[in-house]
Protein backbone atom coordinates (compact mmCIF):
# COMPACT_ATOMS: atom_id res chain seq x y z
CA UNK A 1 0.00 0.00 0.00
CA UNK A 2 1.40 3.52 -0.95
CA UNK A 3 1.85 6.33 1.08
CA UNK A 4 -0.27 8.24 -0.82
CA UNK A 5 -3.42 6.35 -0.04
CA UNK A 6 -2.40 6.49 4.02
CA UNK A 7 -4.30 9.24 5.86
CA UNK A 8 -2.63 9.53 9.41
CA UNK A 9 -3.71 11.98 12.17
CA UNK A 10 -1.34 13.73 13.85
CA UNK A 11 -1.00 14.67 17.57
CA UNK A 12 -3.55 17.57 17.73
CA UNK A 13 -5.91 15.88 15.08
CA UNK A 14 -5.46 12.42 17.47
CA UNK A 15 -6.20 14.96 20.57
CA UNK A 16 -9.47 16.52 18.26
CA UNK A 17 -10.77 13.11 17.90
CA UNK A 18 -10.02 11.69 21.03
CA UNK A 19 -11.71 14.79 22.53
CA UNK A 20 -14.75 13.83 20.23
CA UNK A 21 -14.86 10.50 21.37
CA UNK A 22 -14.83 11.25 25.16
CA UNK A 23 -18.31 12.71 24.65
CA UNK A 24 -19.70 9.47 23.27
CA UNK A 25 -20.73 6.51 26.25
CA UNK A 26 -21.90 4.22 23.86
CA UNK A 27 -19.02 4.36 21.52
CA UNK A 28 -16.02 5.83 23.60
CA UNK A 29 -14.51 2.01 24.48
CA UNK A 30 -14.79 0.67 21.04
CA UNK A 31 -12.56 3.75 19.43
CA UNK A 32 -10.68 3.76 22.60
CA UNK A 33 -9.38 0.20 22.06
CA UNK A 34 -9.05 1.12 18.60
CA UNK A 35 -6.24 4.17 18.77
CA UNK A 36 -4.45 2.03 21.74
CA UNK A 37 -4.37 -1.35 19.69
CA UNK A 38 -4.28 -0.78 16.23
CA UNK A 39 -6.66 -3.60 15.51
CA UNK A 40 -8.62 -4.56 12.27
CA UNK A 41 -12.32 -3.27 12.11
CA UNK A 42 -13.15 -6.70 11.93
CA UNK A 43 -10.75 -8.25 14.65
CA UNK A 44 -12.02 -5.21 16.72
CA UNK A 45 -15.56 -6.33 16.30
CA UNK A 46 -14.92 -9.90 16.59
CA UNK A 47 -13.68 -10.07 20.21
CA UNK A 48 -15.04 -12.02 22.99
CA UNK A 49 -14.90 -11.67 26.63
CA UNK A 50 -13.01 -15.29 26.72
CA UNK A 51 -10.25 -13.50 24.82
CA UNK A 52 -9.26 -10.66 27.54
CA UNK A 53 -7.28 -11.55 30.28
CA UNK A 54 -7.58 -9.08 32.60
CA UNK A 55 -4.83 -10.44 35.23
CA UNK A 56 -2.13 -10.39 32.21
CA UNK A 57 -3.24 -7.58 30.64
CA UNK A 58 -3.49 -9.16 27.57
CA UNK A 59 -5.78 -9.67 24.20
CA UNK A 60 -6.30 -12.64 22.34
CA UNK A 61 -6.70 -11.69 18.12
CA UNK A 62 -8.31 -14.74 17.15
CA UNK A 63 -11.43 -13.77 14.59
CA UNK A 64 -12.83 -11.38 12.85
CA UNK A 65 -16.21 -10.30 11.90
CA UNK A 66 -17.28 -9.78 7.93
CA UNK A 67 -20.33 -9.28 6.35
CA UNK A 68 -22.15 -12.07 4.61
CA UNK A 69 -24.53 -12.33 2.25
CA UNK A 70 -27.83 -10.34 2.71
CA UNK A 71 -26.73 -8.10 5.28
CA UNK A 72 -25.55 -11.31 7.74
CA UNK A 73 -22.17 -11.39 9.81
CA UNK A 74 -19.60 -14.24 9.60
CA UNK A 75 -17.04 -15.09 11.91
CA UNK A 76 -14.01 -16.10 10.02
CA UNK A 77 -10.02 -16.73 10.54
CA UNK A 78 -7.60 -13.60 11.04
CA UNK A 79 -5.98 -12.67 7.96
CA UNK A 80 -2.75 -14.73 7.89
CA UNK A 81 -1.63 -16.69 10.39
CA UNK A 82 0.61 -13.88 11.90
CA UNK A 83 -2.93 -12.15 12.31
CA UNK A 84 -3.34 -14.93 15.00
CA UNK A 85 -1.99 -13.41 18.86
CA UNK A 86 -1.74 -11.97 21.70
CA UNK A 87 -1.36 -8.35 22.53
CA UNK A 88 0.12 -7.15 25.58
CA UNK A 89 -2.65 -3.94 26.15
CA UNK A 90 -1.62 -0.78 27.92
CA UNK A 91 -2.80 -0.02 31.21
CA UNK A 92 -5.34 2.55 30.43
CA UNK A 93 -6.91 -0.25 27.88
CA UNK A 94 -6.79 -2.97 30.82
CA UNK A 95 -9.09 -0.41 33.24
CA UNK A 96 -10.89 0.20 30.58
CA UNK A 97 -11.90 -3.20 29.56
CA UNK A 98 -12.14 -3.91 33.64
CA UNK A 99 -14.69 -1.82 34.18
CA UNK A 100 -16.56 -2.74 30.83
CA UNK A 101 -16.86 -6.39 32.01
CA UNK A 102 -18.58 -5.63 35.02
CA UNK A 103 -21.79 -4.48 33.35
CA UNK A 104 -20.87 -6.64 30.32
CA UNK A 105 -24.68 -8.39 29.01
CA UNK A 106 -23.51 -11.00 26.57
CA UNK A 107 -20.13 -12.72 25.26
CA UNK A 108 -19.14 -9.89 23.12
CA UNK A 109 -17.07 -6.93 24.79
CA UNK A 110 -18.35 -4.61 21.83
CA UNK A 111 -21.67 -6.01 20.97
CA UNK A 112 -24.67 -4.67 18.66
CA UNK A 113 -26.38 -1.70 20.56
CA UNK A 114 -29.15 -2.74 19.67
CA UNK A 115 -28.88 -6.96 19.54
CA UNK A 116 -26.24 -7.07 22.61
CA UNK A 117 -26.64 -10.89 21.21
CA UNK A 118 -24.48 -10.25 18.18
CA UNK A 119 -21.28 -8.22 17.69
CA UNK A 120 -21.07 -4.68 16.16
CA UNK A 121 -21.60 -4.28 12.90
CA UNK A 122 -18.15 -3.50 10.76
CA UNK A 123 -20.28 -1.32 9.10
CA UNK A 124 -22.11 0.36 11.83
CA UNK A 125 -18.46 1.57 13.05
CA UNK A 126 -17.64 2.49 10.20
CA UNK A 127 -20.36 4.99 10.13
CA UNK A 128 -19.82 5.98 13.63
CA UNK A 129 -16.13 7.27 13.26
CA UNK A 130 -17.08 9.30 10.11
CA UNK A 131 -20.08 11.21 12.15
CA UNK A 132 -16.94 11.51 14.85
CA UNK A 133 -14.98 12.96 11.76
CA UNK A 134 -17.46 15.44 10.57
CA UNK A 135 -18.32 16.35 13.86
CA UNK A 136 -14.76 17.28 15.11
CA UNK A 137 -14.24 18.79 11.72
CA UNK A 138 -11.19 16.16 10.47
CA UNK A 139 -9.82 14.86 7.68
CA UNK A 140 -12.21 12.40 6.24
CA UNK A 141 -10.10 9.10 6.81
CA UNK A 142 -11.00 5.81 6.65
CA UNK A 143 -11.06 3.26 9.49
CA UNK A 144 -8.29 1.29 8.53
CA UNK A 145 -6.26 4.75 9.01
CA UNK A 146 -7.41 4.82 12.40
CA UNK A 147 -5.10 1.75 12.57
CA UNK A 148 -2.04 3.37 10.43
CA UNK A 149 -2.43 6.37 12.82
CA UNK A 150 -1.99 4.23 15.88
CA UNK A 151 1.39 2.34 14.02
CA UNK A 152 2.70 6.29 12.55
CA UNK A 153 2.60 7.01 16.57
CA UNK A 154 4.01 3.88 18.06
CA UNK A 155 7.10 4.34 15.39
CA UNK A 156 7.55 7.67 16.01
CA UNK A 157 7.08 7.18 20.11
CA UNK A 158 9.86 4.33 20.21
CA UNK A 159 7.84 1.10 19.78
CA UNK A 160 10.56 -1.28 17.48
CA UNK A 161 9.46 -3.06 14.20
CA UNK A 162 9.53 -6.42 15.49
CA UNK A 163 7.26 -5.49 18.58
CA UNK A 164 5.25 -3.25 16.13
CA UNK A 165 4.72 -6.43 13.55
CA UNK A 166 3.61 -8.97 16.56
CA UNK A 167 0.49 -6.01 17.87
CA UNK A 168 -0.72 -5.27 14.20
CA UNK A 169 -0.25 -8.62 12.92
CA UNK A 170 1.77 -8.49 10.34
CA UNK A 171 3.85 -11.70 9.26
CA UNK A 172 7.45 -9.54 8.98
CA UNK A 173 9.01 -7.06 10.38
CA UNK A 174 10.57 -6.06 7.50
CA UNK A 175 7.00 -5.79 6.01
CA UNK A 176 6.17 -3.34 9.05
CA UNK A 177 9.27 -1.36 8.15
CA UNK A 178 8.57 -0.76 4.63
CA UNK A 179 5.05 -0.18 5.17
CA UNK A 180 5.74 2.87 7.72
CA UNK A 181 9.23 3.96 5.67
CA UNK A 182 7.89 7.37 5.58
CA UNK A 183 8.04 7.13 9.75
CA UNK A 184 11.78 5.30 9.68
CA UNK A 185 13.14 7.95 7.41
CA UNK A 186 12.19 10.61 9.48
CA UNK A 187 13.48 8.48 12.75
CA UNK A 188 16.90 7.92 10.97
CA UNK A 189 17.53 11.77 10.33
CA UNK A 190 16.58 12.51 14.00
CA UNK A 191 19.08 9.89 14.90
CA UNK A 192 21.64 10.61 12.83
CA UNK A 193 21.10 14.64 14.15
CA UNK A 194 22.01 12.65 17.48
CA UNK A 195 24.95 10.92 16.65
CA UNK A 196 26.25 13.95 14.64
CA UNK A 197 25.59 16.17 18.10
CA UNK A 198 27.07 13.57 20.28
CA UNK A 199 30.29 13.11 17.71
CA UNK A 200 30.54 16.93 17.84
CA UNK A 201 30.75 17.42 21.70
CA UNK A 202 33.70 14.76 21.70
CA UNK A 203 35.71 16.43 18.80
Amino acid sequence: MSNKSKRILNNEQLDTLMTAIRRDNLWHDFFYTELTTGLRRGELCGLKWSDFDSKAGTLKICRTIRSGKGGTLEAGDTKTYAGKRTILLPHSTIQLLKKRKETALTEWIFPDLLNPEKPTHPAGAYRQLKKFLAEAGLPDIRFHDLRHTFATHALAGGVDAKTLSGILGHTKASFTLDTYAHVTGDMQRHAAQVVGDFIQDIL
